[in-house]
């Protein structure tokens, strides 16, 4: 007899928080590839996003957050901010349709890695 589907919950964070699909990691990670190098890091059933080793956002619940910078607002005034999960600072909640505009969100993943990436130690 088969057990009844369950979601997922990341350990320690409840369960409104469901794991992310690695195959929506992939193509949300494809879909920036055009602003710098993309690698993903599993966090506790998320995803934390880096962009030429900056740390830059999250994927949580399936979808994409990205750290606010004033660049990024000014760019993408109308993105809403959201917490990625409770107790997260509010982030640009990017909606499905803008990830599917890769060359949108290449720019926005470069304008928010260029502010926040530190300047290289002499």
């Amino acid at each position: 007899m088969a057990l009844p589907a369950k979601p997922l919950c990341a350990p320690n964070w409840g369960c409104s928080l469901l794991m992310t699909q690695h195959s929506n990691v992939a193509r949300i990670a494809g879909q920036m590839a055009g602003a710098g190098r993309i690698r993903t890091r599993a966090m506790f059933g998320q995803y934390g996003v880096y962009c030429d080793d900056t740390f830059i956002g999250v994927i949580c619940n399936d979808r994409l957050f990205v750290k606010v910078t004033k660049a990024g607002r000014t760019s993408a005034p109308d993105l809403p901010l959201e917490p990625a999960y409770d107790g997260a600072k509010p982030s640009l909640a990017i909606p499905e349709d803008r990830i599917e505009d890769g060359e949108w969100l290449s720019r926005l993943i470069r304008t928010t890695t260029d502010a926040l990436a530190k300047p290289a130690k002499r």
